[in-house]
């Protein structure tokens, strides 16, 4: 019953998001704001309400190793899965955004500050505090960043004269839910999946969890990519991966402090911050090609097939 009702909640998943994703799309239009914006504000914070409702559900339930494990996981799948998918999938990669000269830095400093955070063994509240406070930084930074102009032709199958306020706030609620609802079914089918042979709460966190948690990520860049908004699928990614840093983990260690010894958790740790290094070399060189997305799955791989041999 669990594998039909994980194959259902990926149809509602995939259905949401390509509501979403038009009607952000006209939202960008509207206001003539940058597909990059959009993706890193209004859909990074949509798609990452599944990782939040999780952790801080697992940080009341006193589970903090899953809190945090749902993060790690969730960041390092976005970079390597989701964006890997990007770079195979897409046809023509042409951001318009300079990611390395304006994003590199946001995508590098939550994973320093939360890696900071943890050397004490706890995520305090006011870490907590702290976390929020840098989201609202990067939140500040996107908003007087973005001044872009959008090219009427980027955003087809739309047409402004008929945009309607209450049609596209609707169709972007449904969206939004459909993702949520989706994302929750898918992880909690695939939890009670592991949690039939016996896996621990790190390990469903980091590869069960963030995985469902992920899907709306993976399956909204995804949908941007095959309609060309690499722009707004790029900024998804990097602005989920903020999301899950500063606010999933903020309100979760608000919630109840994390407990977490790092020292047991070297290797997950230390891929998140390798992976988040690499997404900086990419940026940097400019590597958007087929090339770079399979080196993501390659890392991937590797880090399932630690996982899977640490069971």
């Amino acid at each position: 019953m669990d594998f039909v009702i994980f194959i259902i909640s990926m149809g509602v998943l995939i259905w949401g998001a390509d509501t979403l994703i038009k009607q952000s799309e006209a939202i960008a239009l509207k206001f003539n704001i940058s597909e990059f914006v959009i993706g890193a504000t209004l859909i990074a914070l949509g798609t990452s309400l599944p990782e939040m409702a999780a952790s801080v559900a697992a940080s009341l339930n006193h589970k903090a190793d899953m809190a945090v494990a749902n993060v790690i996981g969730s960041n390092i799948l976005n970079i390597s899965l989701v964006l890997g998918s990007v770079f195979v999938i897409a046809k023509n990669i042409n951001p318009n955004r300079d990611f390395f000269a304006k994003d590199s830095t946001w995508a590098m400093v939550p994973v320093f500050v939360f890696l900071l955070m943890i050397m004490d063994g706890v995520i305090s509240r006011f870490d907590g505090v702290l976390l929020l406070i840098l989201m609202g930084a990067y939140i500040l930074f996107l908003v007087t960043d973005s001044k872009e102009e959008i090219e009427l032709d980027d955003l087809d199958d739309l047409d402004m004269q008929h945009f309607s306020w209450p049609k596209t706030i609707l169709l972007s609620i449904l969206g939004l839910v459909l993702i949520i609802v989706g994302a929750h079914f898918s992880v909690e089918s695939a939890s009670d999946i592991a949690r039939r042979f016996g896996v621990s709460e790190w390990i469903i966190g980091i590869v069960m969890i963030s995985f469902g948690t992920s899907l709306p990520e993976l399956v909204v860049s995804i949908s941007a990519a095959i309609r060309g908004k690499v722009d707004m699928a790029i900024g998804n990614i990097i602005g989920s991966n903020m999301a899950n840093t500063t606010i999933v983990l903020g309100f979760a260690s608000i919630a109840n402090p994390l407990g977490i010894d790092s020292k047991l958790y070297l290797f997950d740790l230390a891929s998140l911050l390798f992976i988040t290094l690499l997404l900086v070399f990419i940026t940097a060189n400019k590597l958007y090609n087929k090339s770079a997305g399979i080196s993501l799955l390659i890392m991937l791989s590797l880090f399932l097939n630690h996982t899977i041999q640490s069971l």
